[in-house]
């Protein structure tokens, strides 16, 4: 009877990588929280969840109660301690320089010096350059952009209207996109690869300061947060990149009589998430499942498995020749067995992984074999 084993050759194993990718729409209603019907007020959103640490704000796709809710992301808000409105901050203060800390260790990492870099605004951080010390930061859920965000694919609209309620006026928008990441992103971030965030104008006429993109934040792939700079809310004259005629936004209903990202100096991580929330017009991108494949090729040569290994194969009487039973014929008959499955072992003989043929294959002396057996992670 033949081996029940065979050996496997280094030429009979091959591994492959594929990236599969899926389109990520999120309307603007569901994070205004219109999703529900008109007239929601804020702070009463359903599927709007805040903490009582009010560190953060959580955005669910549905009431997030219900058990069909999926955590879409988390949105909350920091300065750095040497921005110039950190000094000016009357609420919060130490919450939101902590959380700009702690992102920024965690996505950019600490200089030679062990300090804690800040976010550069075009990734090129050892040629220094301008940092973004006041930003909005938005952490997608894994069960969006699973492996990563595929890059080159992230688009952000947010409405930029005065006096603004969502839904109703959304006739002036700017849209940020990452529209070099596909070649043009930076891999020394200690949280993988990142790329580079523009803002231009979208909807509207002479919406932003310049008819050209700006750079108003960082895209980090892997990590799934996106860093959107306070600029994007406040006019050219007070550093922002919108246009001058149009002024810094005022964030209305939520906090009528501040404007752009000052609104930060006296008002909480909560208010600051709603002001950028109900000015979501549309968020879109494509996430990476990564399938990493190992392909064993396993071969049947014409004399290899023939004969069943379970002893019942073959039948012995005795003084007479050894019949094979699913011949109903002498030894001299030619061989035959069907091959359902196909096991994988280890080196000391433990069955690892098992494969099944969707139909049994007719194998004997007269074909080869060669199954393919592909194994993902």
């Amino acid at each position: 009877m033949a081996s029940t084993f065979k050996s496997l050759a280094s030429g009979d194993v091959a591994t492959t990588r594929t990236l599969l990718h899926e389109s990520i729409p999120v309307t603007g209603s569901i994070v205004s929280g219109t999703y529900g019907g008109d007239g929601v007020a804020l702070g009463s959103e359903d599927h709007i969840k805040t903490y009582s640490h009010g560190m953060f704000q959580s955005v669910y796709d549905y009431p997030y109660l219900s058990s069909s809710a999926n955590h879409i992301f988390d949105i909350t808000v920091g300065l750095a301690d040497t921005s110039p409105l950190s000094g000016a901050t009357t609420s919060q203060v130490s919450k939101k320089i902590n959380i700009y800390n702690q992102m920024a260790q965690v996505l950019m990492g600490y200089d030679e010096t062990g300090s804690v870099r800040l976010f550069d605004e075009d990734g090129d951080i050892i040629a220094g350059g301008t940092k973004i010390k006041e930003c909005y930061f938005i952490n997608f859920a894994r069960i969006l952009t699973k492996d990563e965000i595929k890059k080159g694919t992230f688009e952000l609209e947010l409405v930029t209207t005065d006096g603004f309620a969502q839904p109703a006026d959304s006739t002036e928008r700017i849209k940020i996109t990452d529209f070099s990441g596909s070649d043009g992103y930076f891999v020394n971030s200690p949280a993988g690869e990142y790329g580079v965030l523009f803002a231009t104008g979208s909807a509207g006429t002479d919406v932003t300061a310049a008819n050209q993109y700006y750079k108003v934040g960082l895209i980090f792939y892997q990590a799934g947060v996106a860093v959107i700079s306070g600029s994007v809310f406040s006019d050219a004259a007070d550093g922002g990149i919108l246009n001058n005629s149009k002024g810094t936004v005022t964030f209305s209903p939520t906090n009528a009589d501040a404007t752009g990202f000052d609104t930060v100096t006296g008002s909480t991580v909560d208010v600051m998430a709603d002001n950028l929330r109900n000015r979501v017009y549309n968020l879109q991108f494509n996430n990476t499942t990564e399938l990493n494949s190992t392909i064993y090729f396993c071969r049947a040569n014409n004399t290899e498995f023939n004969y069943s290994a379970n002893p019942t194969y073959l039948s012995t009487s005795a003084g007479g020749p050894s019949e094979i039973v699913v011949k109903d014929g002498t030894s001299t008959n030619d061989p035959h067995t069907y091959i359902t499955t196909v096991g994988l072992y280890s080196a000391d003989s433990e069955l690892l992984a098992v494969a099944k043929l969707s139909e049994p294959i007719k194998k004997d002396p007269s074909n080869e074999l060669t199954l393919r057996v592909r194994l993902d992670y």
